[in-house]
């Protein structure tokens, strides 16, 4: 740790899905990130720098966002050659301060934390429209695969899941999407959105009643200029994971969310769907990148434990009746809380 003047007394891994993570404490017992970003994403150095800035933003708005440290010479990120077992690289080095709680996926979080998690996402959202940066374009990816308005990419890889049943939901999905949703995308609201608010990149802490409050908020990776609606359905998708009654999930994260930006028709109406997606999504990129990263095989197909339950059931009750569960479950919050 050289780089940061840090003496490092104790190191060990993290979880992430394509990058290297560490926790690193120091001779006083401080503890942060040592973050190894991917060597793709490492050559793009202008968005990381977007990246850094919003997370310092959505701090000085009282948002528990982690934030980078400088190294001795005061920079915030380092390029370094490093051999991670394929060949010598360069990859970017970053130090990021430590957020204490637990991820949402390893805490019995209640319904009303759910709305507050909502409540919390719109109101990310929200602060990052008062980001200001020369650069803000690199935040335009049109062709992004995770983007929930590219669900039609998917269609590149569902090879990987030849001969699983799973394949035909996620074709009829895909077509629904480009039936249904496609048209009215053009509709709805966009701005700047995390992009990747699922159970592994909220922490939170134990409140005494029983209930939990957002202590943190990692890995902006997916951080770009897209629908808010999207970044709904994210939650709402990767909040049913390891939720006991997932279905309960939609109408309080909904709740929360619209408490401060209240979706259009045409975004409830794409609601159902755009969840849907981010499970298609997760499901099959997440056996792709298996087939890059099998090292990594347990992280990536985390979605993969209940998801595909989650999506065949979703799919199942269908459209009419899981909205209406969810669209009443949030008109019932706002008497409530």
């Amino acid at each position: 740790m050289q780089l940061y003047g840090v003496k490092v007394m104790e190191i060990s891994t993290l979880p992430s899905y394509i990058d290297q993570n560490f926790l690193v404490v120091d001779k006083e017992g401080t503890k942060n990130v040592l973050k190894i970003v991917n060597s793709e994403e490492s050559k793009n150095t202008t968005l990381l720098e977007v990246q850094t800035l919003a997370m310092y933003l959505l701090c000085q708005y009282g948002v528990p966002a982690q934030t980078v440290l400088p190294t001795t010479t005061g920079q915030l990120m380092s390029m370094e050659e490093i051999d991670c077992g394929h060949g010598a690289q360069i990859y970017c080095v970053r130090l990021l301060t430590y957020l204490p709680g637990k991820t949402i996926a390893e805490s019995p979080v209640t319904l009303q934390d759910l709305y507050y998690f909502g409540k919390m996402a719109a109101t990310i959202d929200n602060t990052l429209q008062q980001l200001v940066s020369p650069n803000l374009d690199v935040l335009q990816k049109e062709d992004a695969p995770w983007s929930l308005l590219n669900i039609h990419l998917l269609e590149d890889y569902l090879s990987v899941i030849d001969g699983d049943p799973l394949q035909e939901v996620v074709k009829a999905v895909i077509e629904q999407y480009k039936s249904s949703v496609q048209p009215k995308i053009n509709s709805f609201r966009k701005g700047i959105i995390h992009g990747d608010l699922n159970d592994q990149n909220i922490i939170v802490t134990p409140l005494g009643n029983g209930h939990h409050e957002v202590s943190g908020i990692l890995d902006f990776s997916l951080l770009s200029n897209d629908c808010y609606v999207c970044e709904v359905a994210i939650e709402i998708m990767y909040l049913m994971l390891e939720h006991p009654s997932p279905l309960d999930v939609g109408g309080a994260v909904l709740a929360g969310w619209e408490s401060i930006m209240v979706l259009s028709e045409y975004e409830r109406d794409s609601l159902f769907l755009l969840v849907l997606g981010r499970f298609c999504q997760s499901l099959v990129y997440g056996r792709y990148n298996v087939q890059k990263y099998p090292d990594n095989k347990k992280y990536l197909m985390t979605t993969a434990k209940s998801g595909t339950r989650l999506l065949n059931k979703l799919w199942e009750l269908g459209k009419e009746e899981v909205e209406k569960k969810w669209f009443h479950d949030a008109s019932t919050y706002s008497g409530k809380l």
